[in-house]
Formats: C-alpha cells, structure tokens, sequence
C-alpha cells in the first residue's frame, strides 16, 4: 500500500454539509454539519491524518475508524465454518474471526468507479475480494455508493456478487459523537430492540438470544449512555419501518436517526479511544464516541437459526442504511 494513493473525496449538499469520503477502507473520513446555534461540528471522531490509515493498519491500534468491514463483519467463531460439505478456514486471532481478517476489505484501496457533484451528490467505490483471499471461497466483487442528501441524510449502500457461494456481511464502521467533542455519555439513545445476542466471553455468539426486559442495555425507551458499556448485537423488531436507532445530543441539538434494511446492528460504545492517533476533533477520556454497524448477525454461517447469509451466483447482496440528521 502506498500513502501517495490516498485521496478524500468531498461531497457538499446546499445545506453546507460535508461528507468526507477516503479511499482506504472506502471509509467515512468526516462529516461536517450546522449545529442548532449555526456553529460547524464535525460528528465523525477518527484520525486527523489521512495516511495514518497505513502507517497503522496492522497494528492493534487500527479500529476500522469509518471503514467499510467485510467480507465478514463482527465475529465468526473459530475462524471457520462449513458450506456445501466443504470446512472453510478463516484467518483468526484466540479463537475469533474478526471483520474479515487480518487484511479485511477495510484495509483495501478501493476503486473510485463515479463522483456526482450535484444535487444529492454522491460517489461510487469498489473493490474486488479474491477466491481464496482470508479463507473465503469465490471471487466477492463489492461495491459501495455513498449519497448525501439535501434532507442531510448520508445513505450507504453496499452491493456485493459472487461466483461461489460464500458468506456476505457488510458494515459501515463510522464513530459519531453529536457533540463534536469530549463523550457520547450524555447522548440520548433508542434502540428498536428487545433483545441482544448471547455471547461468551470472547464476544461470539452462542445461538441464544438474551432478552434486555429490565437489562441495563435495554434502550426500548429513550434514556442517556451514561456509563453503559456496549458492544452487543441488538436485534430489530420485526417489522419496523420507523428508525431502528435514534441519537441525540441537547448540546449540539444534533439529533441521528438510523433506518435499515438489515436486522441487526453492533452497536459499540468504547470506554475509551488510543492516544496513538492525534483525532480531527477532541475526543473525552471516558466513552468518546458510538458506533452502529448495520448488518446480518455475526457468526451467522455457524448457526442454523440465524438468518441466511450466503451469497450465491447470480445474486445480489444489498445493504442499504439511511443516516438522518436533523435539529430539535
């Protein structure tokens, strides 16, 4: 990989918004917007420095800031799994296979295949996994469209083809804090979700399914983060076809609602973020930022009562999330 191929791409919408977009990762780099007092908050907390991204790629210090994860986002136990009759070996560090392995589509130079700078401007990446690449079988050709709004909502769209059947899940990694700065703790969180993923204490799924009645991380009904440690797969209800996550800081008056085609997402809020990397906006000691990711449920090709992951030829994956931003 070479830094001198790094490139932000900017999309700006009638509102002043900017999305940034880098090619690395085909990951979101910034997103700069008005808060309720006119004043400009970047809500993206990540690097500063664009060729940082290389520089710490394989170290432990890379937490996929912004990046699209695949070919297979959040865990698959055991870095392995059966398809047709055949074991497939995944990479995998103790016992876990963690989005997509050790050079996961986050750290890929994409192609950038268009740019519209119009109205609801957007841009196309892609990348091509190949047979093979991490364990996968057949050739994974993805591709990603990310569109701001003039409603200042930024739609990621991920689409993927494969000429063997093989397991699919794509994800956006972004960290948002509303604030622009300091922690997320005192953002207002609702989730669309009764229930959680059991895990075990490598975070891998068992199976079960914990229902959150009277849990801590149950975000049924809307209340602050406080101190509440998450990394759980929240599953949506069935149905839903309001927002599945809603965000909102009274800070800023920056509120982010979250709607999606896919029936869970990890939501993940760090205690805290390296001090390895020096970040585009201040972020706090304690819980600086959250992140949603969008997708099917991890370790999917191990479970049975999970829903279908596996791509087949001459089809078509598509995950499509909206990311709403308003003012209230």
């Amino acid at each position: 990989m070479n830094s001198e191929n790094l490139e932000v791409y900017f999309l700006t919408n009638s509102n002043g918004t900017r999305l940034g977009i880098l090619n690395f990762g085909a990951s979101i780099f910034s997103l700069f917007m008005k808060d309720k007092n006119g004043d400009e908050v970047n809500v993206i907390v990540g690097p500063k420095d664009k060729n940082e991204y290389i520089s710490k790629a394989y170290t432990d210090e890379n937490k996929c800031f912004g990046a699209s994860i695949g070919r297979y986002a959040g865990r698959i136990s055991e870095g392995k799994f059966f398809l047709d009759g055949n074991l497939y070996k995944l990479y995998e560090k103790d016992g876990v296979h963690l989005h997509g392995g050790f050079r996961g589509i986050h750290h890929k130079i994409w192609k950038v295949e268009s740019i519209d700078l119009g109205k609801n401007p957007s841009i196309v990446l892609s990348c091509v996994s190949e047979d093979g690449e991490e364990g996968y079988p057949g050739n994974l050709t993805i591709q990603v469209t990310y569109t701001l709004t003039e409603e200042n909502e930024v739609v990621i769209q991920y689409e993927a083809e494969t000429d063997k059947r093989t397991p699919v899940n794509l994800t956006n990694h972004a960290y948002y804090n509303l604030n622009g700065k300091g922690s997320v703790s005192n953002h207002d969180l609702f989730i669309a979700s009764e229930a959680i993923l059991e895990v075990d204490e490598k975070l891998r799924p068992t199976g079960k399914f914990q229902l959150l009645k009277e849990d801590e991380k149950d975000f049924s009904a809307v209340k602050k983060i406080n101190s509440i440690l998450l990394d759980d797969t929240f599953i949506f209800k069935t149905g839903v076809k309001d927002e599945v996550v809603r965000l909102y800081s009274t800070e800023t008056g920056i509120e982010l609602k979250i709607f999606t085609n896919q029936a869970a997402a990890v939501v993940f809020v760090p205690p805290h973020l390296s001090q390895a990397w020096e970040y585009q906006t201040e972020i706090g000691d304690s819980f600086p930022s959250l992140c949603v990711e969008t997708q099917n449920f991890p370790d999917a090709p191990n479970h049975d009562n999970f829903p279908n992951s596996i791509l087949a030829p001459n089809e078509r994956y598509r995950n499509k999330s909206i990311f709403q931003f308003n003012l209230r």
